[in-house]
């Protein structure tokens, strides 16, 4: 499973990657920001996509509209510090499938990504 993980973070990216990586999942593409995400989405399409919310150049909510003008159906998750109802909201209106506050846990994002790639119909990965 390709994965697109969008995150300004450096740090963050890393963290992301090596938990994904306990969960078998290792074809990560990674992105500074929203800008360069689509330029990578440009290049090739990812099967799952984690984004993150404030990011200098592109925001996350700014790629995901972005992204759901041209693709309806990529299956992107949400992953913020950004814990309020009605920001959670907004992401789901700007066309997220799932939404995981960060910190997390590696259970908790490979909860979210099972939930995510069934309701987008997507092979879930085994974990």
């Amino acid at each position: 499973m390709k994965i697109l993980l969008v995150d300004d973070s450096r740090t963050i990216r890393n963290i992301q990657k090596n938990t994904l990586k306990t969960l078998n999942l290792t074809d990560v593409t990674e992105a500074a920001d929203g800008l360069e995400a689509l330029s990578c989405l440009a290049n090739q399409r990812p099967d799952l996509m984690l984004v993150d919310w404030n990011m200098p150049n592109m925001d996350g909510i700014t790629l995901i509209k972005k992204v759901r003008e041209t693709d309806k159906t990529l299956p992107i998750i949400m992953v913020t510090t950004e814990a309020e109802k009605s920001r959670v909201l907004e992401a789901v209106k700007a066309g997220v499938n799932n939404y995981v506050v960060k910190p997390f846990t590696a259970e908790t994002l490979s909860e979210k990504i099972q939930q995510t790639m069934a309701k987008c119909g997507a092979a879930a990965p085994t974990t």
